[in-house]
């Protein structure tokens, strides 16, 4: 009779699951096609098509890397997308910021751990992975911080650990979108407080939803190393402009 029960119980959830789909269908967020129920968000083919930067394959240094030059010294940068205006990563960036896709986030993340594996000298010697913090306020508003939830997804491919509670946001400045170069500098400089190292971490990765400028993440870095000069710290990102 329990035989029967469960075979029954499995038939209707399976049943109910095919109703629920034929309603309301999965639409993939890129593409707005619709995907099987075994799909999440992003479809498979808008997944092969994306804008990759292959920079975890490159021996020479990227775009990225040099982006920091003679600004502030960096072990290894990473970023996963190339970011243009209209393109499928900055659908993806919207999604993930702004609408609640937190397991896009997240999915994006391992993605980004699988392409960094390529290359194990990309994460070698990292102790922990530090998101770009949020205000409390923006924090509140928003109801999740992107960059941590990228950084969730990372951890679980690199098995390196996301710490939330070394790196505090500050200020509460303005969105960064519509500033150019120097304002965002004036926009985010000293934004950030460097909490006591009590894990005695030697090396750490920021990691970031997209990267523009630059200068979140150098603001961030400045402060760090005036606290803790003979800490190496590496960047990962999910996009760069491109």
């Amino acid at each position: 009779m329990q035989k029967v029960t469960r075979f029954l119980l499995k038939n209707f959830v399976e049943w109910t699951e095919n109703i629920l789909h034929l309603i309301y269908p999965n639409v993939c967020l890129v593409c707005e096609n619709e995907i099987s129920k075994f799909e999440k968000d992003v479809c498979g083919i808008c997944v092969e098509n994306l804008k990759y930067t292959a920079f975890e394959k490159y021996e020479d240094a990227s775009s990225l890397d040099k982006l920091f030059w003679g600004r502030i010294q960096i072990e290894k940068t990473f970023a996963m997308l190339y970011f243009e205006k209209g393109n499928q990563t900055q659908t993806i960036l919207h999604q993930i910021k702004y609408k609640g896709k937190q397991e896009l986030g997240e999915k994006m993340g391992e993605l980004m751990g699988q392409k960094l594996l390529v290359n194990p000298s990309n994460i070698c010697g990292i102790d922990a992975l530090i998101p770009v913090p949020l205000h409390l306020k923006k924090m509140h508003t928003r109801g999740y911080n992107q960059s941590e939830v990228i950084s969730n997804g990372l951890s679980k491919i690199l098995n390196i650990p996301t710490k939330l509670d070394f790196l505090t946001r500050i200020v509460h400045s303005e969105s960064q979108t519509k500033k150019g170069r120097f304002m965002r500098w004036d926009n985010i400089e000293e934004a950030f407080f460097v909490n006591e190292n009590q894990d005695n971490f030697k090396h750490i990765a920021i990691i970031d939803d997209v990267i523009t400028t630059g200068s979140t993440l150098e603001s961030c870095m400045k402060m760090i190393k005036e606290k803790y000069p003979e800490m190496k710290i590496s960047v990962f990102s999910l996009a760069v402009t491109k």
